[in-house]
């Protein structure tokens, strides 16, 4: 990671954790318990990539990181809430996550289930929370970026995805499959980080068109290297249970292809995603290395 994408990602994360905390209902606010069961997930050590993919793409286009600051908090709920529903029994049934007990381990089936349903909710109304001196065009930007997000996290997004990754354990699946499946349960997410970020920046036609064929292509590389990594590391490296989706006879990229071409196909998707947004220039500056620490990561 070069100096200055560590400078900015130094900056930009200690923003989102201030501002996902003035988000959320202190601990001790009624009922305290679901309050508590929700701060204990959404602040338990993740690397924010997401809310960060959020405002590199806001600034890429000219916009600041305050109009876009709702969106990265709603995204960095989604994305909990997906976690916590993910280790449930009956999803995965995993007992650790970021290196500490997962929620239902916690507190429990159905506070943990509660949890991720007020992560959901509270992240669609934080979008529809404009402020009162907010213009026309404000509100319409939240509008268009909201509806980018919902469409991610629905049946065609994240929920289709997952619906897809349980009917497949245990089967065989091309390779087709299994892209359609991470296009959606981890990609489309991430693709709306960027997407949305753009919109509620103003992006041009063509300025969207480079993010979003960036987006699309970070997206599926971020579960790529997640197979690869499931497949060679380690639990204490991962912050989780490492060789999970083997166990539970998950279709991955290292089942499906192989590891070394699971490698390279993580290869060819930065270097597409870097060649989406190369007429940037220097706009795309950390863009293009938030690409690269999603790849080259260790955990």
């Amino acid at each position: 990671m070069t100096s200055d994408l560590a400078a900015w990602i130094g900056a930009r994360r200690p923003a989102v954790d201030a501002a996902l905390d003035r988000a959320l209902p202190p601990e001790a606010a009624w009922p305290a318990t679901i309050h508590q069961a929700v701060r204990y997930s959404l602040f338990a050590g993740g690397k924010r990539i997401r809310p960060l993919l959020v405002l590199a793409a806001a600034e890429a286009v000219g916009g600041g990181a305050d109009d876009a600051m709702p969106l990265a908090c709603a995204v960095e709920m989604i994305h909990t809430y997906s976690l916590i529903h993910d280790d449930l029994p009956a999803m995965d049934d995993d007992d650790l996550r970021r290196g500490k007990p997962t929620s239902h381990k916690v507190y429990g089936e159905a506070i943990a289930i509660l949890a991720g349903d007020a992560l959901l909710t509270r992240a669609f109304h934080l979008m529809a929370e404009l402020p009162p001196e907010a213009g026309a065009d404000a509100a319409r930007r939240r509008l268009l970026a909201t509806a980018v997000l919902g469409e991610a996290a629905g049946t065609t997004g994240l929920i289709g995805g997952q619906v897809e990754d349980l009917e497949s354990e245990g089967r065989a699946i091309d390779a087709a499959t299994l892209e359609r499946l991470h296009r959606a349960k981890t990609g489309a997410l991430l693709s709306a980080c960027v997407r949305g970020g753009a919109l509620l920046a103003g992006a041009g036609r063509e300025d969207l068109a480079r993010l979003e064929a960036y987006g699309a292509a970070v997206g599926l590389a971020f579960q790529v290297v997640d197979d690869v990594l499931d497949g060679t590391s380690d639990d204490a490296a991962l912050g989780k249970t490492a060789g999970k989706d083997a166990a539970a006879g998950k279709a991955t990229y290292v089942s499906v292809h192989g590891l070394e071409k699971a490698r390279a196909l993580a290869a060819a998707l930065l270097a597409d995603a870097q060649a989406a947004i190369a007429p940037f220039g220097e706009r795309g500056r950390i863009l293009a290395g938030l690409a690269e620490t999603i790849v080259r990561r260790r955990s």
